[in-house]
């Protein structure tokens, strides 16, 4: 199957691991997506959570996937290896699914969301290190945007599923968040199965890199200059986008039923989905910094028309224009960072650079929450908004770096 799916795209340069990676991305995703289309409803309509609670519950479990991320990117490169990490990021996600269903309250809930987000957080830095070890340079920006494309199919078909089971069973949530558990196994056994560490003889450029050596902060040091501005527009630009569960909460003051929210996902995901590749490969020809720019413009105007409007056009318009944002910027950034590390600092790349973004994370989304309550959803895109012409203003600083 991947081999037909390699050739049919022509990809063939992109590494059978990193499908695979993709596919076990997409599955968890299935999961993830089924829970989160519904939680932000689940907490605040059912539970009695408020949005400033909310923000805050988003933003310290973003925050603990990015600092999840600093220490398994840092492990990795000190053994020389990927997989051990991956496979168990995946595999404790799994394992937190169950939870949610079964035990209907905040704090569980909570404790669950934690565990996920950590769980999210050791797998990630060792993962992309790994499509960076195994894939040649110049095809980077088409391996990133392939597993962030098989990514967002799942983030796709996962609130699909969820609105699907909402409606047939008259808004059952603990029904959906049960059904939720099994795409998450059957991720954790294809990752158990599938993943493989590049292999130690191979060509200069693709294969398993050295272990690194010296203290941590002697390794932060040989990260150098140009890491440290990718580092710094990659925080303005998550800074700028405050968490997804605001736009399924602004869905609520466009008129969407309570069933049909994951709607919002599903139209974001398809459009992030489409233009993930595309953007990986046309900013290896043209140059990822010019892509990267419009990404960054896109956001600006998503914003600004979630902000002064909530009637069910402007919805569709700023989600759609937010989905076209991730796509034309997740990818890039990733080959950004990995164009910046040595070989042997992958893993520690990617998780400082997640570190700094999930910091990112929990001050707009605590922030976002906190404006919520006190001045209403359009505050909270307008900080976004200005956030976003922060991160375009900043991209010049990467100009001299060539992923």
């Amino acid at each position: 199957m991947i081999a037909a799916l390699r050739a049919r795209l022509k990809l063939g340069a992109i590494p059978r691991t990193v499908f695979v990676l993709g596919f076990v991305s997409m599955l968890m995703d299935v999961s993830s997506e089924m829970i989160q289309g519904l939680m932000p409803l689940y907490l605040t309509g059912v539970l009695g959570a408020s949005a400033a609670l909310l923000g805050l519950i988003e933003g310290i479990a973003e925050a603990i996937v990015s600092a999840a991320k600093a220490f398994s990117g840092a492990w990795s490169d000190r053994i020389g290896r990927r997989r051990p990490l991956v496979v168990a990021g995946y595999s404790l996600a799994a394992l937190t699914k169950p939870v949610i269903a079964l035990f209907p309250y905040v704090g569980p809930i909570m404790a669950a969301r934690f565990v996920d987000r950590f769980a999210k957080g050791i797998r990630g830095a060792p993962r992309d290190a790994l499509i960076t070890d195994l894939t040649p340079r110049a095809h980077r920006g088409a391996a990133f945007g392939l597993r962030q494309s098989l990514d967002t199919i799942g983030a796709v078909a996962g609130p699909v599923i969820a609105i699907a089971l909402m409606l047939a069973s008259d808004a059952d949530f603990i029904l959906v968040f049960a059904i939720a558990v099994v795409p998450a196994l059957a991720s954790a056994l294809l990752a158990f199965a599938g993943v493989a560490d590049a292999p130690e003889a191979a060509a200069p450029e693709v294969k398993r890199p050295p272990r690194a050596t010296g203290t941590l902060a002697a390794r932060l040091r040989r990260l150098g200059a140009p890491f440290a501005a990718v580092v710094l527009v990659g925080f303005l630009i998550t800074l700028a986008r405050i968490s997804e569960a605001f736009l399924i909460l602004r869905s609520q003051d466009a008129g969407v039923p309570l069933w049909l929210a994951p709607i919002v996902l599903v139209v974001m995901n398809i459009v992030y989905t489409l233009s993930s590749l595309p953007a990986g490969q046309l900013g290896d020809r043209v140059g990822r910094l010019r892509v990267l720019a419009a990404g960054c413009a896109l956001l600006i105007v998503a914003q600004l028309v979630l902000a002064f409007s909530a009637s069910p056009i402007a919805l569709g318009v700023g989600i759609l224009l937010w989905g076209l944002h991730m796509g034309l910027t997740q990818g890039l950034l990733s080959a950004f960072v990995a164009a910046t590390a040595p070989s042997d600092l992958r893993g520690t790349a990617f998780g400082v650079f997640h570190l700094v973004c999930g910091i990112a994370v929990l001050v707009a989304s605590t922030g976002a929450g906190l404006l919520w309550d006190a001045f209403g959803g359009s505050a909270a895109f307008l900080a976004g908004a200005g956030a976003a012409a922060l991160s375009l203003i900043s991209l010049p600083l990467l100009r001299r770096i060539a992923p």
